[in-house]
């Protein structure tokens, strides 16, 4: 059996898994990739490596850096797993009243935790991020919403493994948060296909779900108009927190363990499935479910799972 030199050699090359019992049309097929099996739990895995990688090349990372990085969790995590390898130093910048597990992850792999305030949600620890680096310049911010090696993470690696384990596909839905993952794979794919349909899944404006963002809330991520977003995207499609979770919990009823995004994610492609007469639909699973036990998804009332996102960053 081969051997991998360290655990990086793991991200990336996740399984493409059936999942048309959900489907409401019998001529679509739906097919989840589960980016949960990364290493480190999550699609940011790839962006992380790829981050660091391209600042390496780039003379921007030497021995012993520190990087800083606003992050909810999934990021976050991806980079403090991927400088501990390394041996970078990382500070990342988190809305405080995030679930616990992604501060024990934070700490597992030794990154330093700086908070900002939890009304604010992800904006306001990007707002904070920024406004440390402009007092700190020698900590490198590799700044996920404007990094090229973002999308070019999923151009190069996400899209072609879909293209390869699917080249039936017809139709390709993502939650849209950094939009790296929907450009970098919707690019590749409608240059291989120009048939193929993006749909970006996000939260109603005003609202949040986990690891999703709307374009209408007044802020789009540079890489998303850097890579001609508006040209790949061909519909959007808005999914709120109960749906999310009832999506989530639907999952794991067929034995699917991931995050609420994932459950997101899943209606969208519902949706996608019920507006066409045939096809193959495949959506991106971007975590897995154990950073989410604290939030009560799978053991706890509906309704009260739907309030608690109202206070707690699930994502």
């Amino acid at each position: 059996m081969a051997y991998c030199r360290n655990i990086l050699d793991l991200v990336g090359n996740t399984p493409l898994v059936e999942v048309s019992e959900f489907s409401p049309n019998p001529d679509v097929r739906i097919l989840m990739k589960l980016e949960g099996q990364n290493p480190g739990g999550s699609v940011k895995d790839r962006v992380a490596l790829a981050m660091v990688e391209d600042a390496e090349k780039s003379g921007l990372l030497e021995k012993g850096a520190t990087l800083l990085e606003p992050s909810s969790g999934n990021t976050g995590i991806a980079l403090a797993m991927v400088s501990k390898v390394k041996g970078y130093r990382l500070k990342v910048v988190m809305p405080q009243n995030v679930s616990e597990e992604r501060r024990q992850m934070l700490l597992a792999f030794g990154a330093e935790i700086i908070e900002s305030p939890g009304s604010e949600g992800s904006n306001g620890a990007v707002r904070l991020a920024e406004k440390i680096h402009a007092e700190h310049e020698e900590w490198v911010f590799l700044y996920q919403y404007a990094n090229h090696a973002n999308p070019m993470a999923h151009y190069e690696g996400t899209g072609p493994e879909i293209w390869r384990d699917c080249p039936d596909v017809t139709h390709f839905v993502a939650g849209l948060g950094t939009s790296g993952t929907l450009v970098g794979v919707g690019k590749f794919l409608k240059e291989r296909k120009p048939t193929v349909q993006v749909w970006a899944v996000e939260p109603p404006a005003g609202e949040i779900v986990d690891g999703l963002r709307s374009l209408d809330d007044g802020y789009i991520p540079p890489i998303f108009n850097d890579f001609g977003g508006m040209q790949i995207l061909d519909r959007k499609t808005v999914i709120g927190p109960r749906e999310s979770i009832e999506w989530t919990k639907r999952l794991a009823e067929s034995g699917i363990f991931a995050g609420i995004s994932s459950g997101s994610a899943l209606a969208g492609a519902v949706r996608c499935a019920e507006s066409i007469e045939s096809g193959v639909v495949v959506v991106v699973s971007a975590d897995a479910g154990w950073k989410y036990l604290s939030t009560g998804v799978w053991t706890e009332d509906l309704d009260v799972v739907v309030e608690r996102a109202r206070t707690m960053v699930y994502f």
